[in-house]
């Protein structure tokens, strides 16, 4: 393990005004994507549009990294060049998507356990030969009747520090990403409540495998109401509930956070993201690793059709500069219509 290299590569993915891009969507959540274009989903059709996320001009201005899938990290542009060569060459450090998804937790009913450490090791040897120089590790935790226990959330935090041990062997950067999901009707303050607990959990188990903190990056959901809560808490609640949760148990040795979206429209990530920022007062960065929040608008205005790549990219293009103004704490919801 180089330790000074892991710092200089988590510091620069949390680097001020930029943030990461996830594109890393496994094969059938691609095609949920497509369908909603009525395009099919081809091994084409997804390099193509890879292709027009990785070579938008000027992208690099906003984002830091880009996580890749399997599929997505061995292919190449159509004049032949590998896609962590391209990403690279606008100063964004590729990265990759390595667990093989949650799983239904035996004896647990309504849990799940991400799966994926059985050969990780070797993977990770590989996907740095290929250019992947950092990772990610999805842990999934839901809130419902009797759940998450918490045997799920240990059993998801020790996953997470093992799979993060092996990337800093590997002189890869992990992501450590404990998802606790905002889909239900839970309330803020229970949304709160077991963030708390996993954060706790995750942190102890962090400890306990010898991960060095500066060479990591966190990425955890956003603390906030159930999409079905009846009374949803406000986007300044959201803010102060997740700063507090996060100065509760977030060591400062950490050198940045970057939140997923989680399910948030585009503009709700954005703005969340810009009133923490505004709130400051923490140790870390605060960034964002968003998917659907950073491309929706921009697969839309593609469509899967080539005429229609200037428009997609200027779209992503736009997304990506309001997010980095989120992060550097200077977006209003008036830019959107901007």
């Amino acid at each position: 393990m180089n330790c000074r290299e892991l710092e200089s590569i988590a510091g620069a993915m949390v680097a001020r005004g930029r943030g990461i891009l996830a594109a890393d969507e496994s094969s059938g959540t691609i095609r949920k994507r497509f369908d909603a274009i009525k395009l099919e989903s081809t091994e084409e059709a997804r390099r193509a549009y890879r292709e027009l996320l990785f070579t938008t001009p000027g992208i690099g201005q906003f984002i830091s990294g880009v996580i890749l899938y399997d599929e997505t990290l061995r292919q190449k542009t159509r004049q032949g060049v590998p896609f962590p060569e391209v990403i690279a060459s606008q100063g964004i450090v590729p990265g990759i998507k390595v667990d093989a998804g949650a799983k239904p937790l035996a004896g647990f009913p309504g849990d799940t356990i991400t799966e994926g450490l059985d050969g990780l090791r070797e993977r990770l040897a590989e996907y740095h030969k290929l250019g992947a120089r950092f990772a990610k590790w999805r842990a999934v935790i839901d809130i419902g009747t009797g759940v998450p226990s918490r045997f799920a959330i240990e059993a998801n935090a020790h996953a997470l520090a093992r799979y993060a041990a092996l990337c800093q062997e590997a002189n890869i950067v992990p992501i450590v990403e404990p998802e606790v999901l905002m889909d239900g009707g839970h309330t803020l303050a229970r949304c709160e409540e077991v963030t708390d607990a996993v954060l706790d959990a995750v942190f102890g188990q962090l400890f306990a495998h010898r991960i060095h903190l500066e060479g990591m990056v966190l990425k955890p959901n956003m603390v906030i109401s159930g999409k079905k809560c009846a009374d949803r808490a406000s986007p300044q609640e959201v803010a102060e509930a997740t700063l507090r949760c996060l100065k509760r148990h977030v060591p400062a040795a950490v050198p940045g956070i970057a939140f997923l979206s989680g399910g948030q429209s585009e503009a709700e990530a954005t703005q969340h993201l810009a009133l923490m920022n505004k709130l400051g007062g923490v140790p870390w960065a605060l960034t964002f690793s968003y998917g659907r929040a950073l491309q929706e608008s921009a697969i839309k205005a593609w469509g899967g059709k080539a005429d229609n790549v200037g428009a997609g990219q200027a779209t992503l293009l736009k997304r990506a500069r309001l997010n980095g103004l989120a992060q550097l704490g200077k977006y209003e919801p008036s830019l959107e219509a901007a």
